[in-house]
């Protein structure tokens, strides 16, 4: 049993260690649909890390103004592709000359990827260029180590980054896109040349140890996202005596299930029932979507919001009375935590790690992906009993505050980084 002694020895342990100095690499950086990525760099300097983030892409901002945080970040970003042509040109000639071996190693590595098949090559080739100027940007920063998000064509660029200028990383795998095409994505190979692998969900962790030799499987481990309970707190519901509101957050693309939710939505109203749909999105689904609406008639109940920035979402998110993600392909999402976090009842598809966030009927409903029926029935259960939308509801914020707080798990993500540091070679 910890005795306070030994808790306030732990504690003096933690604030005693050196600040960690750590790399970053995201795909696009901050983007609208990965808010977490930046609360979770912001809380992590918090606790003392130092952290310089590379993105391959600079986000195109469509969705109103950004706020300071996200302002700052935009400023002290390295971002790859919006370098000036005539420096990305000067530094590919620069580094051969400077650094052949470099080159000769990353070459070597990205026509290996795909052999004989010339069309991949030509993709690695670019890749490989990306790579030769991350790592001439570490190099210069002083790093020694890289975290990259995601599995897909951002830790291609990492990977051989890492080849090249021969320097060590880690992952940080969410799934699900990866999973679907593991040869093209090389994610067998990521994992086994990487020195750590952090997982976001048990699922996840799953899906990554049937790719990769079991002598793996100790690097990998289970670290879970989480969103801000001081933020996504509850607020008292309008009484509007009028239709109910019902909000999806998520990308219009054919992942998330918007089809069959409209479907769902469709007869729940044709049934006699007084709703609103919101959908809080863009992508490119919309324009397919828009037409489903217009031909069954749904204009004056379901509201295209288009992408909306953090603080308008969690405004949404505040008049609703249900929300719903009809998810076919899923991680874990935030937007689900989030609603849950405001006392928002959820209704979401048994996908992927979504079953870890809610177990169907305490802390949320879950049905099948694609069943419009199961969806229909659900909805229809919260819609009628607003006794058990408070009861799912309370439980649901329960629910994230256990596993899901943004602060407590920044913390275990802190020292599960600097565990993992620590215990590479040197």
């Amino acid at each position: 049993m910890t005795t306070a002694a030994s808790s306030d020895r732990i504690e003096g342990a933690r604030q005693q260690r050196p600040p960690s100095q750590l790399a970053y690499l995201l795909s696009s950086y901050p983007a609208i649909s990965h808010t977490f990525l930046l609360n979770e760099i912001v809380e992590l300097r918090k606790l003392g890390f130092t952290i310089d983030v590379a993105s391959i892409n600079k986000p195109l901002w469509t969705a109103g103004v950004p706020s300071t945080e996200e302002m700052h970040a935009l400023q002290r970003t390295f971002y790859i592709k919006a370098m000036r042509p005539a420096r990305i040109l000067f530094a590919l000639l620069r580094i051969p000359l400077l650094h052949p071996r470099v080159l000769l190693r990353g070459l070597r590595a990205a026509l290996r990827l795909d052999g004989w098949n010339l069309p991949a090559s030509r993709y690695a080739l670019f890749y490989l260029a990306e790579a030769l100027l991350l790592g001439d940007w570490l190099r210069r920063r002083g790093h020694k180590h890289l975290h990259i998000h995601f599995g897909g064509a951002v830790s291609t660029v990492g990977m051989l980054a890492s080849i090249a200028w021969q320097f060590s990383y880690s992952l940080m795998i969410h799934g699900p896109e990866e999973f679907y095409d593991v040869d093209r994505f090389y994610l067998t190979r990521k994992v086994e040349a990487a020195d750590f692998v952090l997982c976001i969900s048990d699922y996840c962790r799953s899906q990554v140890m049937k790719v990769c030799d079991p002598k793996h499987w100790a690097k990998l481990r289970v670290v879970r996202l989480g969103v801000d309970l001081q933020v996504f707190e509850p607020v008292p519901q309008p009484d509007r005596g009028g239709a109910l509101e019902i909000v999806c957050v998520g990308r219009l693309v054919p992942a998330k299930g918007h089809l069959i939710l409209l479907r769902a939505f469709s007869d729940l109203l044709r049934r006699g029932h007084n709703l609103r749909l919101r959908l809080i999105g863009d992508g490119s689904e919309r324009c397919a979507l828009e037409s489903f609406v217009a031909a069954e008639a749904l204009e004056d109940s379901v509201i295209f919001e288009g992408a909306l920035n953090h603080q308008a979402t969690r405004q949404s998110l505040a008049q609703a009375d249900v929300f719903v993600l009809a998810s076919f392909a899923e991680g874990v999402p935030i937007a689900l935590m989030e609603a849950m976090a405001m006392e928002i009842p959820c209704v979401s598809t048994f996908v992927a790690g979504i079953p870890e966030l809610i177990r169907d009927g305490v802390d949320g409903l879950l049905v099948p992906p694609s069943s419009e029926r199961s969806l229909s029935a659900a909805l229809e259960r919260l819609i009628s009993d607003a006794d058990f939308r408070r009861i799912i509801a309370r439980a649901g914020r329960s629910r994230v505050q256990e596993f899901y707080d943004l602060k407590k798990n920044s913390r275990i993500l802190a020292d599960t980084l600097q565990k993992c540091l620590a215990e590479m070679p040197q």
